[in-house]
C-alpha cells in the first residue's frame, strides 16, 4: 500500500487537474455558443449555393468550352482528400473521427486502383494520416483557432486548390470535416467539392419551371463555381469550430467526473492507510507499556 504522504500528494495532484478540466469545460461552453451560432447561420447560404450550382450544372450540356470546375478533367484517377481538422487536442475523438473517415475512403480508392493525395488543414489530422500515408500529403495548413477564422483564409485555400486542379495535379477533390449536430453528436462528413457534383436525374421526376438566364448558365457557373468551393470550405471550418468545442466540452466534463471518482477512491485508500498507521502506532505503544 502507498504511503500516507504519497497518497496525499496524489490526491492534491488530481484535485489540481480537476480544477483545470473544469475550467476548460467552462471555456469550451462559452466558445461553443458563438461557434454554434456561426455554424447554423452559415448553413442556409452554403446549402442553397450548393443546390443552385448543382441545379444549373444539371441544365448545361458539358463540352470543351464548359468551365473546368464543372466539366472536370475528363479522368477519375487522382483523388485529392482535403482533410479539415484542428491544431489542438483535448477534444475527444473530434480529430480522430475525421481522419479515420478520410483514411477509410483513401483505402477504398486505393483498392479501386486510384491514386490518393492528401491536403490537410490542421496539425492533428496530418499527424494521424502521416502514419498511414507518409508520402501522400502534398500540402499542410495550420489554421490556428478555428473560431477566429474569417472568410479570407478559406478563400485563399480554395484558390490554391483550384490552381492545383487546373494544373492537373488531381481529378477529384473530396472535403472531410465534422458536421455539428449537438454537444454530444458531431458527424464526420465527406463532400465532393471539385468538380461540382451533379445530381443524377430521377426517373419520373416532374419538370421544373422554365427559366431563362441572363447571362447564360455557363457564364453564371464560371463565376459561382470558384465561389462555391470557397463557401463550402468556409462552412466546413465553421462546422469544425462548433464540433471541436462541443467535443471538448464533453471530453472535459468526462475528465472532471473521472477525476472526482479517482479522488474518492484515493481518499478511501488514504483513510484506510491512516487508520492502519494509527492502529500500528497504538499496538506499539501498548506493547511498550506492557514491557515496562
Amino acid at each position: 500500500m502507498a504511503s500516507l504522504k504519497a497518497l496525499k500528494v496524489r490526491i492534491n495532484s488530481v484535485k489540481s487537474t480537476q480544477k483545470i478540466t473544469k475550467a476548460m469545460k467552462m471555456v469550451a461552453a462559452a466558445k461553443l455558443r458563438r461557434a454554434q451560432e456561426a455554424a447554423e447561420a452559415g448553413r442556409p447560404y452554403a446549402q442553397r449555393l450548393e443546390s443552385v450550382v448543382a441545379s444549373l450544372a444539371s441544365k448545361v450540356t458539358i463540352n470543351e468550352t464548359s468551365p473546368k470546375l464543372l466539366a472536370g478533367s475528363g479522368k477519375d484517377q487522382v483523388h485529392l482528400l482535403v482533410v479539415a481538422t484542428s491544431d489542438r487536442g483535448l477534444a475527444g475523438a473530434f480529430n480522430t473521427n475525421i481522419a479515420r473517415l478520410a483514411r477509410r475512403r483513401a483505402q477504398e480508392l486505393v483498392a479501386e486502383g486510384k491514386t490518393v493525395k492528401f491536403y490537410t488543414i490542421g496539425r492533428k489530422g496530418r499527424a494521424v494520416l502521416a502514419r498511414a500515408f507518409p508520402k501522400d500529403i502534398v500540402h499542410s495548413i495550420e489554421p490556428g483557432d478555428l473560431g477566429k477564422l474569417g472568410f479570407a483564409e478559406p478563400r485563399a485555400w480554395a484558390d490554391d486548390l483550384i490552381a492545383r486542379f487546373e494544373a492537373g495535379e488531381f481529378d477529384v477533390a473530396h472535403l472531410f470535416y465534422s458536421h455539428f449536430k449537438s454537444v454530444l453528436t458531431q458527424e464526420p462528413t465527406e463532400q465532393q467539392i471539385i468538380p461540382v457534383a451533379i445530381p443524377a436525374a430521377t426517373e419520373g421526376a416532374e419538370a421544373g419551371a422554365v427559366v431563362e438566364y441572363e447571362p447564360d448558365e455557363e457564364q453564371i457557373l464560371a463565376d459561382l463555381l470558384p465561389r462555391n468551393v470557397a463557401i463550402q470550405i468556409y462552412r466546413a471550418m465553421r462546422e469544425n469550430a462548433a464540433s471541436e468545442q462541443g467535443s471538448k466540452m464533453t471530453a472535459m466534463d468526462n475528465a472532471t467526473r473521472n477525476a472526482g471518482d479517482l479522488i474518492k477512491r484515493l481518499s478511501i485508500q488514504y483513510n484506510r492507510a491512516r487508520q492502519a498507521a494509527i492502529t500500528t502506532e497504538l499496538v506499539e505503544i501498548i506493547s511498550g507499556a506492557e514491557a515496562l
